[in-house]
């Protein structure tokens, strides 16, 4: 007994020890340390994802555009977004940016999908589904998006240049799927056919299409009018005048209050005289030949019919203004305005040269770059939007661009998709759905072009292989000398 009573007050006296106290002191630390780190991963993890994934990648692959944003912002349905991905086969890129979606709206929900737990799930929406695909619901309205449209390969460059271009195009794809699931009615665009006119190169049709913009065919040689559902009427590098009889039928069609958005070549052969007729109502006529750049600045590659034009301030080109977009027009024709315009007709010019272009007459056969005599002075404008005040309070709206170069590939490409933005915000706006407008650019998991103009080439280059070896030089030289004096 007394062992015991001897033991108990040996171990009470060992808690009262100095050692047992600061011991005790570090476990109560520790634990409410732990305690802390515990609940504020909790409460972080309660935080949307905006708040707590940064975006740190090059090209800010996961930050969203305004234009998403607003899209969210706006929704008053449920919108479901299914992840279709078998478990441990997730990719990373896809579900983060999924996290910033569903953190910007309460309406926005995020399910994933295993086709090997469910695999008759995807059937009602795709017949070939693909690993890491989404499928965009509201109500009865649905939009599949493979992976192959998520991320995409630029196989122009990967067979011709044998380099590997990807680019990340998941944001672009959910926005624009959102928007057509929960819009109501789509703007109808036809394209008037019996002309030699070409159709619309594939990327910018499948932007068309991702822009919930519908497009149709048309012939007014058959068709007795332009149908009462058009949003708007696209003529496209017509090869041969209209007819007199077609000519009315657009008039007819732009009294009532239609949309016009015209893409036309400098001919080569003869005039589009009736179409031309048409925009000289609105007091706009085209001039003799193609235009030539004076001004280094606002051509590329040394070629002064590869125009980068003025881009003025207007609905339609505003948003490349603010995020520093270029628009390339090789070979263009020069269009005037007229200087006594009805009261009901207001112009804008979008796209000018400088004042020091010049139009060749000799168009196609020009053999010299300087101006000769024949040639007209500029400047022109390049593209221009006249708006006629009709009756009853509507009006009518045409876009003439003298370049169908605005939607070559490749001239897009050097301009990172400018010539894109300026044709769909085109199409918006005369569609009346300019609010709606949801372009928003693919990421580049690679190259990012810059295009420069002429002149800023001419000076880095004077810059890079003149001014600074020539430098350097000098600076060793002066050392040299300086040593040697000692």
């Amino acid at each position: 007994m007394n062992h015991l009573k001897k033991w108990l007050h040996k171990q009470k006296a060992s808690f009262q020890t100095r050692s047992f106290r600061i011991g005790g002191y570090s476990v109560a630390a520790t634990a409410i340390v732990l305690a802390i780190a515990i609940t504020a991963n909790l409460l972080i993890g309660a935080l949307p994802a905006s708040l707590t994934q940064f975006d740190t990648t090059s090209g800010q692959i996961f930050t969203v555009s305004e234009q998403t944003e607003v899209l969210a912002g706006e929704l008053d349905q449920e919108v479901t977004i299914y992840w279709v991905v078998r478990s441990g086969y997730e990719e990373n890129y896809i579900g983060t940016l999924l996290d910033q979606y569903e953190a910007l709206s309460d309406q926005i929900r995020v399910q994933k999908v295993d086709p090997d737990v469910n695999p008759t799930f995807a059937q009602a929406y795709t017949d070939s589904l693909q690993e890491n695909s989404l499928i965009v619901e509201c109500g009865d309205k649905s939009r599949y998006i493979p992976y192959n449209d998520i991320f995409v390969l630029d196989y122009d460059a990967y067979y011709y240049y044998g380099e590997e271009s990807w680019s990340f195009c998941g944001e672009s794809e959910i926005t624009s799927a959102i928007d057509y699931v929960t819009s109501e009615d789509l703007p109808t665009i036809y394209l008037l056919t019996g002309h030699g006119e070409q159709a619309l190169p594939d990327a910018f049709a499948a932007a068309v299409e991702k822009e919930n913009m519908q497009t149709q065919e048309l012939s007014l040689l058959t068709a007795e009018s332009v149908p009462d559902d058009a949003d708007c009427l696209l003529i496209y590098a017509p090869q041969r005048d209209i007819s007199l009889e077609e000519k009315t039928k657009i008039e007819t069609y732009l009294g009532s209050g239609g949309k016009l958005l015209v893409l036309s070549d400098p001919p080569q052969d003869g005039k589009l005289t009736n179409l031309e007729a048409i925009m000289a109502h609105y007091g706009i006529t085209a001039s003799e030949g193609i235009v030539v750049e004076g001004d280094q600045s606002h051509y590329v590659w040394g070629t002064p019919y590869y125009l980068l034009p003025e881009i003025n301030t207007h609905t339609i080109t505003t948003p490349l203004l603010e995020n520093g977009y270029s628009v390339l027009l090789p070979i263009a024709q020069g269009l005037q305005l007229s200087e006594d315009l009805p009261e009901n007709i207001s112009v804008t010019e979008l796209l000018t040269t400088s004042d020091s272009a010049f139009s060749k007459a000799a168009r196609y056969g020009l053999s010299t770059y300087e101006k000769e005599e024949g040639d007209q002075d500029g400047p022109f404008a390049l593209a221009v939007l006249a708006s006629e005040t009709l009756d009853d309070g509507i009006y009518s709206d045409v876009i003439w661009v003298s370049s169908t170069a605005l939607l070559d590939a490749q001239s897009n490409e050097m301009v990172s998709g400018g010539n894109q933005d300026l044709f769909l915000n085109m199409l918006h706006y005369l569609c009346q759905s300019e609010d709606s407008s949801i372009t928003i650019h693919a990421k580049s998991l690679s190259t990012e072009y810059l295009t420069i103009d002429s002149i800023t080439a001419s000076l880095l280059a004077t810059l890079v292989i003149g001014l600074i070896p020539v430098a350097y030089l000098a600076v060793g030289i002066l050392i040299w000398f300086r040593r040697k004096r000692r």
